[in-house]
């Protein structure tokens, strides 16, 4: 069995050598969080309640999520060092550096709008800035193997770059998004993330021993996982109910990045693994797919805050929070083994795997009446904005 999960290629001692990213990242996240905590309580940078969407019951100090950058950048850049003297391309060591730079951003365009509020548009737009980081440092889908699996001709490089971009694009809104939204029980988000990126980490080590190729970045999605998993780990100490500290917009809209990042590293091999991703990243899709479509079958606007994700409504019906967030890691762990499960199969098969699963989802979402809005669940929010985070 053992041997069916994992390839003969290379042994996992290779991934040993990387344990200091795991343990840097969690303790300089650590150690930067509570020094964020006592700075957003000197400067009153805190989260008020609101009894509508943000229902906790005293301010909270923001600034987590710059706690959870500084956490992956050391480890990130841990990861670069142990790998120093390595036959690394160079175009490796420009994804780590595009993605840095593309998690910094997008964790300053969440902090801006911590504390200045911004308009939905404008948080866009920073987060197709980083975005770009993707773009600029070379990481995209490789269409060509999808092409290749369906028996078409293969498309010209230019071809591939000009379709490849958009997908970037729309797979970085939706996965900052999608954990910006899945922000709002003490706890809830760091802990979805941290299972979806051992998730990750387990895809990449799986693919790591089927074929050995420095070119494919076997390296970057690994280190990139150890470094994700140490930061948000390192800030979850302080986040756990009663939450001492929130990530606010600029841990989750880095979160999101990054792990729209490890989808399209993912995405520049055999199409398999880029399916089993998406199924790992199921949950957030799951939730925030059913906060629009519950808006729209109810004529609500799609992007006004409310108490209707699938969260909310688990606490209206009875469920204590704690219990809450379990289940959420629970059905976090589901989709990871799903996607895990995903990556074995054959790629023409992968895909309606992958249909069939979000599509079982939703109608066990529409089963349980999650789809409905009423009471609290559809309290919106008094300004004309994206939902906040509470977390």
């Amino acid at each position: 069995m053992w041997d069916i999960f994992l390839g003969s290629k290379r042994s996992l001692d290779w991934c040993v050598q990387f344990w200091p990213v795991l343990v840097l990242s969690f303790v300089c996240a650590l150690v930067a969080t509570w020094l964020c905590k006592a700075i957003a309580l000197r400067f009153n940078i805190v989260d008020e309640p609101d009894n509508l969407v943000k229902t906790h019951k005293k301010p909270v100090a923001y600034l987590g999520g710059i706690g959870v950058l500084a956490g992956f950048i050391v480890g990130a850049l841990c990861g670069i060092y142990l790998i120093r003297g390595q036959t690394v391309l160079s175009d490796v060591m420009r994804w780590f550096f595009g993605i840095i730079a593309g998690a910094t951003i997008a964790c300053f365009v969440g902090l801006i709008d911590d504390l200045l509020d911004i308009s939905p548009t404008k948080k866009m737009l920073g987060q197709v800035v980083a975005a770009s980081t993707l773009i600029f440092a070379g990481i995209w889908p490789d269409l060509s193997e999808i092409v290749k699996s369906l028996g078409w001709q293969t498309m010209s490089d230019n071809t591939e770059i000009v379709i490849g971009i958009p997908i970037v694009i729309f797979f970085v809104l939706g996965a900052t998004n999608s954990l910006n939204l899945l922000d709002g029980l003490d706890g809830l988000c760091g802990g979805v993330t941290v299972i979806i990126t051992v998730g990750m980490l387990i895809l990449a080590v799986r693919r790591s021993t089927y074929v050995f190729s420095s070119e494919r970045g076997d390296v970057a999605r690994v280190i990139i996982c150890l470094a994700l998993v140490g930061g948000v780990c390192g800030f979850l100490p302080f986040n756990r109910h009663p939450a001492k500290i929130f990530m606010g917009d600029a841990g989750s809209m880095m979160l999101g990045f990054v792990s729209a990042a490890l989808m399209m590293l993912l995405a520049r091999i055999v199409p398999r693994w880029w399916i089993a991703s998406i199924v790992v990243f199921g949950l957030p899709i799951l939730d925030t797919g059913t906060a629009l479509l519950r808006r729209f079958i109810n004529k609500r606007p799609l992007f006004v805050s409310d108490r209707g994700h699938i969260y909310d409504q688990m606490i209206d019906r009875g469920i204590s929070l704690n219990r809450t967030v379990g289940i959420c890691y629970v059905l976090a762990g589901l989709y990871a083994s799903l996607g895990i499960l995903t990556s074995m199969i054959q790629t023409r098969y992968a895909f309606f795997v992958c249909v069939l699963i979000f599509l079982v989802s939703f109608l066990v979402v529409w089963w349980m009446g999650f789809l409905k809005m009423e009471g609290l669940r559809g309290a919106i929010h008094k300004k004309d904005d994206t939902d906040k985070t509470r977390s």
